[in-house]
């Protein structure tokens, strides 16, 4: 763990501490989830605040403020579409705050079908095993383009930047229906 992270002022989201250096990790896609946990639990043990108690107000602050640091970087890596939208802003690529909507005609129809398929359900005879096969078709889907988006990451070039920027945008959208489906199965489950 760097030595200079604990003499550095915690400056929120736009801090210049890069998260990948925080876990002592390579920047890179596949990163290993089991160090990332272990390294996460050690940070935590050094900055959580309940260790500086006793200690000076300008520490004790600036021990949440290094803990909420730890938590955001935690965050971020341990999921793979955040830590791919991440790796793309360290590449001066925000992808959070963009307005750009998908252009991608095919997948735009797909999208409206998956959506008629969610709000049919109701009608349908077994909505459940409905639900599970719109489900599966769309967790097989995500592998895919996690796969995808993995190749894009190799590189660092304009043109692969742009192809993972893509497929992050597919895949935003691809969790976010699966929330739902997670909603309407829980729907389904209460009656």
């Amino acid at each position: 763990m760097p030595k200079a992270y604990f003499s550095r002022p915690y400056q929120g989201k736009s801090s210049p501490m890069n998260y990948f250096e925080l876990f002592n990790l390579e920047v890179s896609f596949n990163i290993d989830l089991g160090k990332l946990a272990t390294t996460y639990q050690k940070l935590q043990q050094l900055t959580h605040p309940d260790k500086f108690a006793t200690a000076s107000d300008r520490d004790r602050l600036l021990s949440v403020q290094k803990n909420a640091q730890v938590n955001d970087a935690y965050q971020t890596l341990k999921s793979p579409l955040s830590r791919a939208e991440y790796m793309l802003s360290l590449r001066g690529i925000d992808l959070q705050h963009e307005q750009i909507t998908l252009q991608d005609n095919a997948f735009l129809m797909q999208q409206m079908e998956w959506r008629e398929q969610l709000e049919e359900l109701d009608s349908e005879a077994e909505p459940e095993k409905k639900l599970t096969e719109l489900d599966g078709e769309i967790k097989n889907i995500i592998q895919s383009e996690l796969g995808a988006l993995e190749q894009a990451l190799v590189s660092s070039s304009e043109q692969a930047n742009q192809s993972a920027a893509l497929v992050i945008r597919k895949l935003k959208f691809m969790y976010k229906l699966r929330q739902e489906i997670e909603r309407k199965d829980e729907q389904l489950n209460d009656f």
